[in-house]
């Protein structure tokens, strides 16, 4: 199908399936690495509009996108990424959501030891969070700093750490105030191995048969959610990129920029986290301007592309942390 047909499609009506699509491979891997470290809860999965573990549910909503290759083009078309789109990544995700399941279905967050490690579970959910870069009580899993963003979340981020069959937590966390977090996980496991989960319930929320809207709609307000404010790049450190001089030999910055565009976009998310919408708005800016500058490469356009990915990155970062990180629940 083409974009526009198949965006005119309600998401209910897309034939999909768990079982009928690659996620098997993977949830099998994440039920083998919690077997081999002696956690008995197995978390069902259903098909969504996105990535989240719900309160009360020992179980792991995965968006559909991922459920078939066609629909990954068009998420990549829509949003410029896609979330849990490579195996490992997947993988990272969905080692972070067991660590909710396994808070859920052993009711963990009622812990005296729970609140003082990680805060209070029921705290609201923040509608952006301050995060800080080289906090050491945290542990580094997700993009943004994501440990930051909540008690629960925190939580999930440590374990998904500590689940990790590659991860080498101890000697990596050796130094750092995070590593009490991980030992608490460690010991929480232990305590929990001979006892039946608390929480049993096989119930899905917002199940991929009970939303109604087309993909159009679902793509509409994903956009709006993403797109946000981006940072703005000063003219003084433009110049210092490019050039005003009218000479032939003097490739146009714009057209070149242009062409650079996935891979600068590309780089500065994988340098910040950001969104690539976000990213891809900031470089739309900068072409603009450059354009009616009039502005010209001053140097190799190899020098010139990481160049512009450092001002980029620079500029997003401390756009970051001036408290803008937008919490996805």
């Amino acid at each position: 199908m083409a974009d526009e047909s198949l965006l005119d499609c309600r998401l209910c009506d897309l034939p999909l399936s768990v079982d009928a699509s690659p996620l098997t491979e993977l949830l099998e891997q994440l039920y083998g690495e919690l077997a081999a470290r002696g956690i008995r809860c197995r978390p069902h999965a259903w098909l969504s509009n996105e990535w989240f573990t719900p309160d009360e549910v020992p179980g792991i909503a995965i968006p559909f996108y991922l459920a078939h290759p066609r629909l990954r083009e068009l998420e990549r078309a829509q949003m410029l990424e896609v979330e849990g789109g490579t195996h490992d990544w997947c993988m990272r995700i969905l080692r972070h959501e067991a660590g909710h399941v396994f808070d859920n279905a052993y009711r963990l967050h009622r812990r005296a030891g729970y609140r003082e490690l990680f805060g209070d579970y029921r705290a609201p959910y923040p509608e952006r969070y301050r995060p800080r870069p080289y906090s050491r009580a945290f542990v580094i899993h997700l993009d943004l700093w994501y440990a930051q963003s909540h008690p629960a979340e925190d939580f999930a981020e440590t374990f998904a750490v500590w689940l990790d069959p590659q991860s080498r937590w101890r000697q990596q966390y050796e130094t750092w105030p995070a590593l009490r977090k991980l030992e608490y996980v460690n010991d929480l496991v232990q305590q929990t191995a001979d006892a039946p989960p608390l929480l049993r319930s096989r119930r899905r929320h917002r199940p991929l048969s009970q939303l109604k809207m087309t993909l159009r709609e679902h793509y509409a307000s994903k956009r709006a959610y993403y797109f946000r404010a981006h940072p703005r790049v000063c003219e003084r450190d433009l110049f210092r990129a490019f050039c005003v001089e009218q000479v032939p030999r003097r490739r146009d910055a714009a057209a070149f920029l242009q062409r650079a565009r996935t891979e600068v976009r590309t780089m500065v998310c994988r340098w910040t986290g950001e969104s690539p919408l976000t990213i891809d708005r900031a470089i739309a800016d900068i072409i603009n301007r450059v354009e009616r500058l009039g502005l010209r490469l001053r140097k190799s356009p190899a020098e010139t592309r990481l160049d512009v990915m450092m001002m980029l990155a620079v500029q997003t970062s401390n756009f970051l942390n001036d408290g803008r990180h937008r919490v996805v629940l």
